[in-house]
């Protein structure tokens, strides 16, 4: 299918494949904010036999051609489950980018809406990935702030052109630059008193922590599939994915950056994780792991002590609301802290999302410093 000069080819090849995870990274090449995924990564997610995700959703990348150049790419993405959950017919788009040329996005987005049309659906919806752990949303402001690991990078043009093409937002997201200086008194208090009211504890290792993790992993993602189920457009994890992601981030754990909070009994009622920025070692690696990307990647992970991002909190739903959000990162700051991080990075949260907002206003010189959204178009 072509618009004017732009073609638009579905990717069905290797060659094809590696030419749509290549992509992002010649586009953003001058640029300081943009950090790419891992190549491997991007096309593992649309193996079958790499993604478990694609047990229940279909997909289809495509690239666009003008003048034999690639300009732009995107993929289409029905979650089955998602569609079933919140009762609609919505085709996603995801891994979206395309060079400042409106044709090229009208073309890219024709083409996941005519795919979409043509299995039923009729919405259309993105930025959006197969799950809420791949990187969703467009940036809106904060053009000039380094992405994290877990989030888009996109130009100023990327919003001008979606509403351009009548696209509305829907979801919007924000994210927290919160410096690390120590723990703020009435947080402080707030962690104790839940502590206390409720008859909780925080888990103790004494053993490995990969034996620790190992025990706990599947639970905390069992609970994320509890705490994050009113989110906006969630589809829970199938066991094969949870085994999946176990298996995938097991071996960077540092049981001194993860937090589990159990009730009397040893049930997981509230978990914290967070890593340290992998976004300079991502950016030096330029989304290869070959030769000397894995280097650069370790040398982020055990050295750079800049920036730790938060990439898990989850609270069961019966104790949401009632202050337990603080437990989590109370336990985690001084170690955070004491291994010499200056800034964490939130990641996206709902805008709407006041419970967990709040808690960073308790921090002094925290500050939102990224807005992105969903646009959403029937078709």
């Amino acid at each position: 299918m072509a618009s004017d000069c732009v073609e638009i080819v579905q990717v069905h090849t290797r060659r094809q494949l590696r030419r749509f995870a290549r992509f992002a990274t010649r586009l953003y090449k001058d640029s300081p904010y943009y950090v790419p995924e891992l190549e491997s990564d991007v096309m593992d997610a649309f193996i079958p036999s790499r993604n478990a995700a694609l047990e229940y959703c279909e997909a289809q990348p495509f690239l666009a051609f003008r003048d034999g150049r690639v300009v732009g790419r995107v993929a289409a993405i029905i979650n089955r489950v998602a569609n079933e959950r919140w009762n609609t017919r919505t085709v996603r788009f995801g891994w979206l980018d395309f060079t400042d040329d409106s044709e090229v996005l009208s073309a890219l987005l024709r083409a996941v809406a005519d795919w979409g049309r043509q299995r039923g659906m009729t919405r259309i919806e993105g930025p959006l990935g197969f799950s809420d752990f791949d990187r969703e949303g467009m940036l809106t402001w904060g053009f000039d702030q380094i992405a994290t690991q877990s989030t888009n990078y996109n130009f100023e043009y990327y919003p001008q052109h979606m509403q351009t093409l009548g696209f509305e937002p829907t979801a919007r997201w924000v994210e927290w630059h919160i410096p690390c200086i120590g723990i703020p008194e009435r947080m402080n208090r707030l962690s104790q008193a839940v502590l206390e009211r409720y008859g909780l504890h925080v888990a103790r290792y004494d053993s490995s922590v990969r034996t620790e993790a190992a025990h706990y992993a599947k639970s905390l993602f069992r609970l994320v599939n509890e705490a994050y189920s009113p989110l906006y457009g969630y589809s829970p994890f199938s066991e094969h994915q949870i085994d999946d992601m176990v298996r995938r981030y097991l071996k960077f754990i540092d049981k001194r950056l993860v937090t589990i909070v159990l009730d009397s009994e040893d049930n997981l009622v509230a978990a914290g994780l967070v890593m340290p920025s992998m976004s300079r070692g991502l950016q030096k690696a330029r989304g290869r792991l070959f030769p000397l990307g894995w280097w650069h990647l370790l040398k982020a992970i055990w050295h750079d002590r800049e920036t730790i991002d938060l990439m898990v909190l989850a609270v069961k739903p019966e104790y949401q609301g009632r202050g337990l959000n603080a437990v989590p990162f109370c336990n985690l700051a001084p170690n955070i802290i004491g291994m010499g991080f200056k800034w964490a990075e939130s990641n996206l949260e709902l805008e709407t999302n006041s419970r967990m907002q709040s808690h960073w206003t308790y921090f002094e010189g925290a500050y939102i410093n990224k807005r992105r959204c969903a646009f959403a178009k029937d078709i």
